[in-house]
C-alpha cells in the first residue's frame, strides 16, 4: 500500500438509497396526523401544480405550515435517530473505507439529498459523512423561518462540483464557479461514485458519467415490480447509470462487490499496484 492516499468520494442520495422510502414517512408525517404518507405527497403535488413551483420548496413549506412543535431541530433529529436502513448500511462505511485504504484510496462519504438535513443529522450513520448537502431550514428561537436550502434534481449536480473542488458549503457561489484546472481539484470526478435510486438523481448520474465518474443505481428489492422495475430498466437503456444493484449493503452483496470493483479500478488508474 502506498503512503500517499488518493482522495476518493462516494456520494449518496438518502431516501430510497440508504433508507427505504422517504425519511418523513417513518415518524414525522405520522406524528403530524398522516397515517398514510402518500396523502401528504399528494397535497404537495396538487399545491405545486397550482403555484407552478419547485416541489422541494413546496413540501418544505407545507411541513412548516403544519409545524406545531414537530419541526424543531431537536425533534427532527429524533426522527432521524429512528430511521430504518437497508441491510448492511450500519457497517458499510468503515468497511468500504478500509477496503479503499488497502488500495491507496482515502474514501470519503458524502450525502446529496432532497430530504431534510435536520433529520439526517440525527441518524446513527451521520458520523461517517464528511459533509451533508441537503434541504434545510433557517431557524430562529428553535422555529423554522424559511427554507434556507432546497436541493432539487438539477441542483444535485452543483454539489458534485462542490465536492470536486473542495467547497463544502452551500453559500459560496464564487468558489464553486471559479475555474480550477482538473488536475488541481481535490477529488477528481474519475475518483467519484454516485449512488442513487430515483428520478431526482438522473441529472447527477448523467453529469458524473460524462465526467468519467461512476453512477450506480440501487433499488429496493422488496418493491422491484411495476413502475419501479421500469425505472431501473430505463436507467440502463438511457445510459444514466453504469451499474444497477439491489440496495443491499452487506459484505459480498452485488453492491458490495460492484463498489469494491470500481474502487479497485480507480486505485489502479491512480497508480496502485498490488
Amino acid at each position: 500500500m502506498t503512503d500517499l492516499l488518493h482522495r476518493t468520494a462516494i456520494v449518496y442520495d438518502f431516501d430510497g438509497t440508504l433508507s427505504p422510502g422517504s425519511m418523513q414517512q417513518h415518524n414525522l408525517l405520522p406524528e403530524m396526523g398522516y397515517a398514510d404518507a402518500n396523502i401528504f405527497w399528494q397535497e404537495v403535488k396538487a399545491l405545486n401544480r397550482e403555484i407552478d413551483g419547485d416541489e422541494i420548496l413546496t413540501y418544505m413549506h407545507l411541513l412548516q405550515q403544519k409545524e406545531g412543535d414537530h419541526m424543531s431541530k431537536e425533534r427532527l433529529a429524533s426522527h432521524g435517530a429512528c430511521l430504518p436502513y437497508f441491510a448492511g448500511v450500519d457497517d458499510w462505511f468503515p468497511r468500504i473505507s478500509e477496503y479503499g485504504k488497502t488500495r491507496g484510496l482515502e474514501v470519503e462519504h458524502y450525502i446529496i439529498s432532497s430530504g431534510l438535513e435536520e433529520i439526517i443529522e440525527g441518524t446513527t450513520i451521520r458520523k461517517y459523512f464528511k459533509h451533508i448537502f441537503a434541504s434545510k431550514y433557517a431557524y430562529r428561537d428553535g422555529k423554522p423561518l424559511w427554507p434556507a436550502a432546497a436541493v432539487n434534481y438539477t441542483g444535485k449536480t452543483q454539489y458534485l462540483f462542490r465536492i470536486n473542488k473542495g467547497v463544502l458549503n452551500q453559500s459560496d457561489d464564487k468558489a464553486v464557479n471559479r475555474w480550477i484546472p482538473m488536475n488541481e481539484r481535490p477529488i477528481p470526478f474519475e475518483r467519484m461514485i454516485f449512488i442513487g435510486d430515483g428520478d431526482t438523481d438522473i441529472p447527477a448520474m448523467k453529469m458524473l458519467r460524462h465526467q468519467h465518474g461512476v453512477p450506480i443505481a440501487v433499488f429496493d428489492p422488496d418493491r422491484f415490480q411495476g413502475p419501479d422495475s421500469d425505472k431501473v430498466y430505463n436507467l440502463i437503456a438511457e445510459d444514466r447509470a453504469d451499474h444497477v444493484c439491489p440496495a443491499d449493503y452487506r459484505d459480498k452483496s452485488q453492491l458490495d462487490i460492484t463498489v469494491k470493483g470500481v474502487l479497485g479500478r480507480m486505485a489502479r488508474n491512480a497508480g496502485y499496484r498490488p
